[in-house]
This record gives structure tokens, sequence and C-alpha cells, in this order.
């Protein structure tokens, strides 16, 4: 799954902690979709800030030795 959209960090809220909201509310009501895009999102910003790069599939190699 590539992910083609990107979050927007210019925008950044300073709220008190009593003032601040819950956001289950928020994701309940969204498709379930969104939310699965959304934490593929996170998962590969994580990975990405993590190890400095997608890894990709490790290749194995037997040596076999033939008689």
């Amino acid at each position: 799954m590539i992910s083609t959209s990107k979050v927007d960090r210019s925008i950044i809220k300073i709220l008190n902690l009593k003032d601040q909201k819950n956001d289950f509310a928020f994701w309940q009501k969204q498709p379930y979709q969104k939310r699965l895009q959304t934490l593929e999102d996170i998962r590969q910003d994580f990975i990405t800030w993590k190890y400095g790069s997608q890894p990709g599939f490790q290749r194995v190699l037997n040596i076999i030795e033939l008689k």
C-alpha cells in the first residue's frame, strides 16, 4: 500500500491539558479505510524515522554442496 497523502506539519496548536479533547469520537466517525490509511502513514513515518529508509525484503541465499 503506497501512501500519497502527507501530514501537514505546519499547523501546530498548543493546548492546556484540561482543554484537550478526546480524539476517539473523531476517529470513530471516520470510515475504516481512512483509519487504516492513517495508521499505515504513521507506521511508514516511524520506520523512516527509526531506520532512515524503508527496508525491503531480505534476500536469503542457501549454498548447497552438490556431490
